[in-house]
């Protein structure tokens, strides 16, 4: 009696307690994966220093759960896929938040951008070779887990108030040429844009449309910081050679080409079977 207290107390493990047996003859058809999200970083830093910042404790301890070195480039696994890497944080897409529990995150060893005594911001490319890499990893993970391309996102989308990374220079645009992400439809963002510059919206039409591409966006009916922070990450994205965080027309096309059914296209056929999930 007393040995079956102590395995109750024990949590009945597998290994501390005989005769426990877990029938594993059916199994339900009712999944899918927990990972829904597939997150991009860059490190701000060196491929030592990242390595170090990603693994060891600190006062603010991070991690991810891949780690992707430049030249040559390398893929590092730092935490197994069925555990939870600290690379989110306080974060939010699409209805879903603290994306910590639902992501893969990867982190792509670039010193990130600084800042110039004009105020203005330089930051670093991505070797080519690294971003192959970045694409072979990505494509490996959504097959696996069936990660839908809307669900492939940046730190700066998903917490644009502190984050910019992966930043201007990461090459979204090679990920939707390899079949991974959609991209807006270039023929119908010019024919909007030509609209919105004989009318620009009002900044509420703005967050209403950040809001529905997946943004937890203000609804103040202000021009305020974080309706800003917000745009300059969805530029970043889709208008990386002007990310000002301005309410212009090319930005209102682009958000609203996002937010329709048809305005979103591949480049090519995701080379994976299609995907729909109830939440």
């Amino acid at each position: 009696m007393k040995r079956f207290l102590l395995c109750a107390l024990a949590g009945l493990t597998l290994t501390g307690c005989a005769g426990l047996h877990i029938d594993t003859t059916h199994t339900s058809k009712n999944q899918d994966s927990r990972v829904l999200f597939l997150v991009m970083h860059y490190t701000v830093g060196d491929f030592n220093s990242s390595l170090k910042t990603l693994t060891e404790p600190s006062r603010a301890p991070v991690s991810s759960h891949y780690l992707v070195s430049e030249s040559p480039p390398r893929i590092y696994r730092l935490v197994d896929e069925s555990q939870r890497a600290w690379h989110a944080g306080p974060s939010y897409w699409k209805g879903h938040s603290q994306l910590n529990a639902s992501s893969i995150g990867i982190e792509i060893v670039n010193r990130g951008g600084r800042k110039n005594p004009d105020g203005t911001w330089d930051f670093a490319p991505f070797p080519q070779e690294q971003i192959d890499a970045v694409i072979a990893l990505s494509r490996d993970i959504m097959d696996r887990h069936k990660i839908r391309p809307d669900r492939v996102v940046g730190h700066g989308e998903i917490q644009p108030r502190s984050k910019q990374d992966p930043g201007p220079l990461f090459p979204w645009r090679q990920l939707a040429q390899a079949g991974l992400i959609p991209w807006p439809d270039e023929a119908l963002v010019a024919q909007l844009k030509l609209r919105y510059e004989q009318q620009l919206p009002d900044i509420a039409w703005f967050q209403n449309k950040l809001a529905e591409h997946g943004f937890a966006a203000s609804r103040s009916g202000e021009d305020d910081a974080y309706t800003r922070d917000q745009l300059i990450a969805f530029q970043m994205r889709y208008r990386p050679a002007r990310h000002d965080g301005v309410a212009d027309a090319e930005t209102a096309a682009l958000l609203d080409a996002c937010t329709r059914p048809d305005g979103l296209k591949f480049a090519r056929p995701p080379e994976r079977a299609p995907y729909t999930s109830r939440f």
